[in-house]
């Protein structure tokens, strides 16, 4: 999966940083066919390229506010195929949340000054591009704790909780049993209460993991 050939859009302010980034991914096997410094610019890529993922910086002229994520929620609803990687020095909550309301698959969402290594980016990359889930824990206490209506996730305890967001960062049930230290039965238990809790019936299509997740972040949404 990590040799898969990506074809990448790149939207970035930053000449410096964009150019950088090119450089880097190029290196790393990854195809930066088109670059962005505005939203617009981004939007008509992506229109005309159709990229395996876009990168997208939340803050773009000419207002430096939210016209990166605000085209992140629009290529979504245009083109639901191509993946969407935020990467930004700041945490959106509302338009983070609106970018997951129809889904986490093909998104995700990583703090710039938080990715230590470029492996650990070109690898998100192709895990959004594959159709997975990868956003960083500090955007996932974000959002797990912006919403003032707290209702079902109040109900959950400590330990219910860490899973979930580890849940929400695309983690197996193995992967949290190894970073909590208990047992995958342990956290299977958690895994179900959660479910129960957010009235998550199993059924053949729908992935329950994610739809805990989206729940919630629908329940606090307003």
């Amino acid at each position: 999966m990590i040799n898969r050939h990506l074809r990448v859009v790149l939207a970035e302010d930053s000449v410096i940083l964009r150019d950088g980034m090119v450089e880097l991914l190029g290196a790393r096997g990854c195809e930066v066919v088109a670059t962005a410094g505005t939203a617009p610019e981004l939007l008509a890529e992506v229109a005309e390229h159709r990229p395996d993922v876009a990168v997208v910086d939340i803050r773009m002229p000419p207002t430096h506010t939210d016209e990166g994520i605000r085209a992140a929620v629009e290529i979504r609803a245009r083109t639901a195929e191509v993946g969407i990687l935020v990467f930004s020095q700041h945490v959106e909550t509302a338009w983070a949340t609106r970018l997951l309301a129809d889904g986490a698959a093909g998104i995700g969402y990583l703090l710039k000054e938080r990715v230590a290594r470029t492996s650990e980016f070109v690898d998100a990359l192709h895990r959004v591009a594959d159709g997975g889930t990868v956003l960083d824990p500090e955007v996932v206490t974000h959002l797990m704790r912006g919403g003032q209506r707290r209702r079902v996730v109040d109900t959950l305890t400590p330990r219910e909780r860490d899973v979930l967001e580890l849940m929400a960062q695309g983690h197996s049930n193995r992967s949290i049993a190894a970073l909590l230290v208990v047992s995958e039965r342990a956290v299977e238990k958690h895994v179900a209460a959660v479910f129960t809790k957010f009235g998550l019936r199993a059924t053949d299509t729908d992935n329950r993991r994610v739809k805990a997740v989206l729940n919630y972040l629908a329940e606090t949404k307003g």
